[in-house]
């Protein structure tokens, strides 16, 4: 039996022993990295995060991912603390202190701070959000394509917790994995909820069908950056791009699968509940779309 893999799987780095992490206006010693556990993102998944990724000294789409930052603060009434500015201060002065030049990968995570007393009213909070960058030397490894299984978790509706929320509350996608894990795969294959294919528990998903390239409709997804860098090449290549809904039929019948994501950027699919996709390997049309998505970010972080 394969080795179980993740789509966050890199290479050992004993660099990373040493890092610095940027926690409430200081940057501080790995070990010395520490939350208060009245803090409300231990104590209740009250947060948001956004990962970054470092190529050639540039956060690549840095604008975007900061947008999507503020956009899920304000949806959940968090004060960030700091204007845009701030926070790309924030970043740079961690990336410096911990010399890092590429192949770097960053998690700015905010939650709504410390309470005053361990319930969940957010009032409870008073003391300011609490705020923290870890930023870690990461090349990917994947040493073969992802195995999907598909679970009975669904990404949910917009009123119960909506899906394009980058939030720390991820129990949802965590349960998934692990339903995935005990299927045998690498990764969990989720539904919407109207049993159309959607996404992973970590990742947006595509699949390639006659030199087509399908995926979800986006409204039950977070909405990726990668994956609409995706979209927007394959529209400027011409290379036919469908967001859409389709089933599991249509899945297993796919010549190929990939994931998108800030850290694999392009993962290949080999096989979902069992079944052989396409050859098993990268195909050509994604391996078209690394290409064009290698060239975008050679050019973004030139």
């Amino acid at each position: 039996m394969s080795e179980k893999m993740s789509t966050h799987q890199a290479e050992e780095d004993q660099r990373n022993e040493e890092i610095l992490i940027y926690l409430n206006g200081e940057v501080v010693p790995k070990t010395e990295a520490k939350v208060s556990v009245f803090d409300s993102g231990f104590m209740l998944g009250d947060g948001v995060w956004e990962g970054l990724r470092l190529y050639n000294g540039t956060w690549a789409f840095m604008d975007e991912h900061l947008d999507r930052l503020f956009e899920a603060a304000k949806a959940i009434d968090l004060d960030i603390g700091l204007d845009r500015n701030g926070l790309k201060n924030a970043l740079f002065e961690t990336q410096n202190a911990n010399g890092m030049t590429t192949d770097a990968h960053a998690r700015l995570m905010v939650t709504r701070g410390v309470k005053t007393r361990p319930f969940q009213h957010p009032s409870l909070s008073r003391q300011g959000p609490t705020m923290t960058i870890i930023m870690e030397h990461s090349r990917p490894n994947l040493p073969r394509p992802i195995k999907l299984a598909t679970v009975p978790h669904i990404r949910g509706l917009p009123m119960t917790q909506d899906p394009k929320l980058n939030s720390h509350s991820k129990l949802n996608c965590i349960l998934a994995c692990i339903a995935a894990e005990k299927a045998g795969a690498d990764e969990a294959l989720m539904l919407d909820v109207n049993g159309f294919v959607n996404t992973t528990n970590a990742c947006n998903f595509f699949i390639v069908r006659k030199g087509e390239v399908w995926t979800s409709t986006g409204d039950y997804c977070m909405n990726g950056i990668t994956r609409q860098k995706v979209i927007d090449l394959c529209r400027e290549n011409g290379i036919p791009i469908y967001e859409r809904n389709y089933s599991l039929v249509d899945t297993y019948g796919a010549d190929e699968a990939f994931l998108t994501g800030t850290f694999g950027a392009q993962t290949p699919v080999g096989s979902i509940d069992g079944r052989q996709i396409g050859e098993g390997q990268m195909g050509p049309v994604t391996e078209r779309i690394r290409g064009l998505y290698k060239a975008l970010i050679g050019k973004e972080c030139a």
